[in-house]
């Protein structure tokens, strides 16, 4: 079956979502796919609430990411039994979770989307393909005409053609499909000059560790434990040169800083009924807190396991075969499943037992039926080789104070937006050597610039994702929640400018005039922010 649109959006993820709402916003017909039965991506279907920066409350991210924040809590207050204090309280964090100011349900989220794009899909501007994977592209020169995607439940695939086509999938699947430039892994310091890349040689096997999250809450006294999985023998015996002991315990060191420290799920009887608990893992992304709700709603609080303990970090999935990813991917699931496994029956107490088997999986918070999220948590995917790349120069705090920049991130004079977050890259596959540690790095508030969104040679894919034009080092810190949104939307608003303007995203970045005109489109009507204020940059 062969359909059209103006603007098609492979991947409903945060990106996605934005870049379908920008273009259907101004005026386009829009086709959106997802892989997975949810919109959202990270936020929802992976089961990560948001890492965002300080100043999200007031700015820091587009207008539409913050009116989607906002829904969230309407979600709450229309639909909870919330307490008097928590249903006034303007800045609403349902979960008071230690990683956002806004730590909720995914499932809360969906729906948050489901409302933003309600009028655009009723009214036939947006029409969305939930669990629908890309299988093909059709390619004529430096154009991708057309994207194959096939329907995982029946098997049916639909051509789809569009005049331009935004890869907003978790691993830049249509740069592979489409034979469009990218790089995979990681750079050579020879290559980039990063103070943090490699300084021996490129590894495309180098790549940053992914997780299989879950969520759960603690009934004191009942019994959930699972079903001793496959693998949990072997990865109680796994072991890495970088990580203090097995992954399956409460390690007494950071695995960042090595520096000692205990750090358990519980202190003490009461850790799991509200509080904020400093020095425990279980508020760390805890999506719901029984303070907040009246008395008797909730058993326990309910957390979201993002820890490290789950990072897989033994294969990478990409450059390998389908044998292969599907195998990395099976491994992760059972590494999740062990810790769950080892943490209802083994791990050390805050009594002085072992185990605490009333914890107990939420996986229908997560919309499935087994204990785990729908689909993994990507930190890393192909990266298109871009008319221009951030490096660590533009934006690390170290690596400009070495080079003699400002005390400030790089400024892009052609800035389609704004983020802000540490450069954070979790254990890496390391290739041939071996797993790579950590990679944990001060960085500036930084722009997102427009030559990171053009591939080098294609006229009308569009990165919407964290498939830019980034580095290993870079893609720490322009991979998060709300920078992938303002992406997304940048992207979305500039194939529709294009088709307005009947020009290509390569002549729009490099016409002056185009390219105030289209930065004026990005801040005043959609209310995407360009720059910085100077006082984030001021030092007390």
């Amino acid at each position: 079956m062969e359909r059209t649109a103006e603007v098609l959006v492979i991947g409903g993820g945060l990106g996605g979502v934005a870049a379908a709402l920008a273009a259907a916003r101004l005026g386009r017909a829009v086709i959106l796919t997802e892989e997975s039965g949810w919109l959202g991506g990270q936020l929802t279907s992976q089961a990560v609430p948001p890492d965002e920066n300080r100043w999200m409350e007031q700015f820091g991210g587009t207008r539409t990411y913050r009116a989607l924040r906002e829904r969230i809590r309407g979600q709450y207050r229309r639909n909870y039994p919330l307490t008097d204090a928590a249903r006034e309280e303007p800045r609403f964090d349902p979960g008071f979770g230690r990683v956002s100011r806004l730590c909720h349900e995914p499932r809360i989220a969906v729906a948050a989307i489901d409302e933003m794009l309600a009028p655009h899909r009723t009214s036939k501007r947006l029409e969305v393909l939930l669990e629908h994977v890309p299988v093909a592209c059709e390619t004529d020169g430096d154009r991708v005409v057309s994207v194959t995607v096939e329907d995982r439940r029946t098997g049916d695939r639909h051509v789809i053609a569009a005049p331009y086509i935004l890869d907003a999938t978790e691993l830049g699947d249509l740069l592979e499909l489409g034979v469009v430039e990218h790089v995979i892994g990681a750079e050579a310091q020879a290559d980039t000059g990063e103070l943090h890349a490699r300084t021996d040689h490129a590894e495309p096997a180098d790549q940053q560790a992914f997780s299989w999250c879950l969520a759960m809450d603690h009934v004191e006294g009942e019994d959930f434990t699972i079903a001793k999985p496959e693998q949990y023998d072997a990865w109680q015996a796994a072991r890495s040169d970088f990580w203090p002991g097995s992954q399956l315990a409460w390690p007494d060191v950071n695995p960042i800083s090595l520096k000692q420290r205990e750090l358990r799920i519980f202190r003490d009887d009461t850790t799991a009924q509200g509080g904020i608990h400093t020095g425990t893992w279980w508020p760390f992304r805890r999506i719901a807190s029984v303070q907040n709700f009246h008395p008797g709603t909730l058993v326990s609080d309910i957390t979201l396991v993002n820890w490290p303990q789950l990072d897989y970090w033994y294969g990478p999935l990409l450059g390998v075969t389908d044998q292969e990813r599907e195998a990395a991917l099976e491994s992760s699931r059972q590494l999740s499943l062990s810790f769950l496994y080892w943490m209802q029956t083994e791990a050390p107490r805050h009594d002085d037992g072992h185990g605490y088997p009333g914890l107990r999986p939420r996986g229908d918070l997560l919309g499935t039926l087994d204990e785990l999220a729908m689909r993994p948590y990507i930190r890393e995917s192909r990266r298109i080789r871009s008319e221009f790349t951030v490096t660590e120069q533009h934006v690390g705090i170290e690596a400009r104070r070495a080079a003699g920049a400002s005390d400030r991130s790089e400024l892009f004079a052609d800035s389609v937006g704004i983020g802000s977050y540490r450069i954070d890259l979790h254990p890496s596959t390391g290739g041939p050597e071996g797993p790579r540690t950590y990679v944990d790095i001060a960085s500036h508030p930084f722009q997102i610039p427009l030559g990171a969104l053009i591939p080098e040679r294609v006229d009308n894919l569009l990165p919407a994702n964290k498939n830019i034009g980034t580095t290993h080092i870079t893609n720490g810190c322009y991979r998060l929640h709300p920078v992938e949104w303002n992406i997304g939307e940048a992207a979305g608003a500039l194939a529709a400018y294009c088709l307005d303007k009947a020009v290509s995203p390569r002549t729009v970045r490099n016409t002056t005039d185009l390219l105030t005109d289209f930065q004026q489109l990005l801040e005043s009507t959609l209310g995407v922010g360009l720059a910085w204020p100077d006082t984030v940059f001021t030092r007390p």
